[in-house]
């Protein structure tokens, strides 16, 4: 049976941002290198939990409590999750121990100039994204392509992380596939149709303002003194072969499995490595990615027990209560995923919790199903793109080198984004006939 602490509920949340969060702010003001990196994060989400099974629900023992973080920590998505960046990991060094992270490098600044890199990355990230219906699948698939052509061609790896998680939640807010596209139709009612039209109409002009821009900054960035070096096509069929089958629509563990086995394959075959050296160049990549899984799971166990002890619906319950009319209704329904996502970190989970309460809100206010599944979306991925502790933006700071403060400056999309949507909500666009009569 769930506990109702209300706000005190998110304490145990807080103090994990307040320690990780709020101590890298502090490092960054006193001009420490990689000032995210002083307070461990680990250190920083052990305290949360710790506070949030030895100062709540007094009435159950430690191992009901235990119970609760396990059941939620070890979620089916989450342990997906884990063994998505495993495989990531796990391509991205069998791939280079083929030899193949030097040859899609330099058949890259080959064939596409510098300033032309990014904004093709941007793109190509959102095209995965939506034939595969996941950002995170899109990330696995494109980053260790994205950040072997920056360091080929000199560009700015923070700016080239960026553009994959714009590009990845461009695809995953849009596609057709995308468990958050479905979860936000099926919660408030809307035809699947109807939402991508409208998601696409608000989305198009930020995608195309981010690729400009992109376009421009890149224009100087790269290294204009580059020499192509020598490139095996062999070698580059791994990466060329995950991003075809991710466009195809496989599954992204599948993708990954069958990238990792050329490359084991063409490495032994073109004599750049013998299998037991691309067996060890595959375990190191996984080792390398063992954070991430282990704190995702940490993650999901936290906002579990704050689920537990009412936290989340609590906050749901705050936000409602700021609703006038129609355009404050739909700022709340956006907002309200927003909040609820940046929280648990999950936009998916966000969208189930607050379907029902905007589905409700919607009717009341006569807001028409479409709008309402969009904004839900929008939210909720718009959440992830920008919070500092989210898998995206830590996959990029592990592979990228690069701190989130570096990265941030460089997310046009989920801004843009942000502002594409608060005009739609303000100048009432995309509304249909019943809503126009309501507002008369």
């Amino acid at each position: 049976m769930r506990k109702d602490y209300g706000g005190k509920a998110l304490l145990p949340l807080l103090l994990f941002l307040g320690l990780y969060v709020g101590c890298g702010v502090v490092f960054l003001a006193q001009g420490v290198e990689k000032p995210f990196n002083i307070m461990s994060r680990y250190v920083a989400m052990i305290a949360g939990i710790l506070a949030a099974l030895f100062f709540y629900a007094r009435d159950k023992t430690i191992a009901e409590k235990i119970d609760v973080y396990c059941e939620n920590a070890g979620r089916p998505g989450v342990m997906q999750l884990g063994l998505i960046v495993l495989m990531a990991g796990a391509f991205a060094s069998g791939a280079t121990a083929a030899g193949g992270k030097e040859s899609i490098v330099n058949l890259g600044v080959a064939l596409i100039p510098s300033h032309f890199l990014v904004p093709g990355i941007f793109i190509m990230c959102a095209v995965i994204s939506t034939c595969i219906g996941t950002s995170m699948g899109s990330l696995a698939a494109m980053i260790p392509v994205a950040f072997a052509l920056a360091e080929g061609a000199g560009l700015n790896p923070a700016m080239c992380g960026a553009a994959c998680i714009g590009g990845s939640f461009f695809g995953d807010n849009l596609s057709m596939i995308s468990d958050t596209t479905i979860t936000a139709t099926k919660g408030v009612g809307a035809e699947m149709k109807d939402k991508f039209r409208m998601n696409f109409l608000i989305a198009l002009p930020a995608a195309v303002l981010t690729v400009i821009l992109y376009g421009i900054l890149s224009i100087n960035a790269g290294s204009s003194a580059v020499t192509p070096g020598a490139y095996n096509i062999l070698a580059c069929v791994p990466y060329v072969a995950v991003l075809g089958l991710a466009v195809a629509g496989l599954d992204v563990i599948l993708v990954l499995a069958i990238g990792l086995a050329l490359s084991g394959v063409i490495g032994v075959l073109t004599g750049a490595c013998t299998f037991f050296e691309w067996a060890g160049q595959v375990s190191a990549g996984m080792e390398g990615m063992f954070w991430l899984a282990v704190f995702s799971m940490m993650t999901s166990g936290l906002v579990g027990l704050v689920r537990y002890y009412g936290g989340i619906e609590w906050l749901v319950g705050k936000v409602t209560k700021m609703i006038r009319g129609r355009k404050s209704c739909e700022y709340v329904v956006g907002f309200l995923t927003f909040i609820v996502s940046a929280v648990i970190l999950n936009n998916t989970m966000a969208i189930l919790i607050a379907a029902p309460i905007a589905k409700e809100m919607g009717e009341n206010f006569k807001n028409a199903p479409k709008r309402l599944a969009s904004l839900l979306d929008i939210g909720a991925c718009t959440a992830i793109m920008l919070v500092p502790h989210g898998t995206a933006a830590m996959m990029v700071q592990e592979v990228a080198s690069a701190n989130y403060v570096e990265i941030l400056p460089y997310l046009f999309y989920p801004f843009f984004l942000l502002i594409c949507t608060a005009v739609t909500i303000q100048l009432g666009l995309m509304r249909n006939k019943a809503e126009r009569e309501a507002e008369k």
